[in-house]
């Protein structure tokens, strides 16, 4: 059986919150055969952060830059890089639960209790959705797979983290950062299927804009700003430079050996096919 249909059986679903019980069926010739097939794979020991305010269009930069398809639920782009969103489980489990998106924002003012329990509980909702994203995420870094990691980027350290945990595996990494202004955010905010409160849309939306320097230095010449104000095909520059990043070998030291070792593996037959 390929990698693609092993992978597809295990991540890609119709609800994330069939991820759980799908990946505790996952065998260790799942991962062994990952190795096999995806050790030479484009977007191996590649890990991108999406990084900008609610209502900033990630998502969608995501999708123009890496060719996820915008129809398909699958987390699997172009590029052979594995989408990471905690916001996807967070809306499929308010959907399973009865609850519409759109009515967040209603909640957080009408209903405390339920925004609550929703938000904050240890087994409310968002944290299982964040449980469940941070499975998959393990399953895609135990193969080494690609990653682009989508998130808001409203706390430094959390980002400055993650980025140190993929090192450590031996990921290269990688920042783009998708910039709006405040009033298109809250704009777009109304429109999405998840609507914040107002107060905690621009709470995160200052938060991340004054991380923005702070990432240009901890990323260095691996980022790149996308003005995204106004919906448009991503400019060649930023297009052309995550292409070169993701096409480049492996530059980290650690994901060198990694990938050493697995190919010696591979040539010498030493997991099974």
């Amino acid at each position: 059986m390929s990698l693609k249909r092993l992978l597809t059986e295990a991540i890609v679903v119709d609800s994330m919150f069939d991820i759980e019980q799908e990946l505790l069926n996952i065998k260790e010739s799942i991962l062994e055969q990952m190795i096999v097939e995806g050790v030479d794979d484009p977007g191996i020991l590649k890990c991108v952060f999406m990084a900008g305010g609610p209502g900033s269009g990630k998502s969608f930069t995501a999708m123009e830059i890496f060719g996820i398809d915008k129809k398909l639920k699958s987390s699997f782009s172009s590029f052979g890089l594995k989408s990471v969103n905690s916001d996807s489980a967070f809306e499929a489990g308010l959907k399973k639960n009865g609850i519409n998106p759109k009515d967040l924002a209603r909640i957080e003012k009408e209903e405390p209790e339920l925004w609550d329990k929703i938000t904050k509980e240890p087994d409310g909702i968002r944290n299982k959705a964040k449980q469940l994203t941070q499975k998959q995420k393990q399953f895609y870094e135990a193969g080494r797979l690609g990653m682009i990691i989508d998130g808001t980027g409203h706390e430094y350290g959390k980002i400055a983290k993650n980025k140190k945990h993929a090192e450590s595996l031996g990921y290269d990494t990688y920042m783009v950062f998708v910039n709006t202004s405040l009033e298109v955010a809250k704009e777009r905010n109304l429109k999405r299927d998840r609507v914040l409160p107002d107060d905690l849309l621009e709470k995160s939306w200052k938060d991340v804009q004054n991380n923005l320097g702070k990432f240009q230095n901890l990323f260095g010449g691996n980022f790149r700003i996308v003005d995204n104000t106004v919906y448009k095909p991503i400019s060649k520059e930023v297009q052309k430079a995550v292409n070169s990043f993701v096409r480049k070998p492996v530059y980290n030291k650690i994901g060198q050996k990694w990938i050493e070792t697995a190919r010696a593996l591979k040539k010498n037959n030493l997991i099974k096919k």
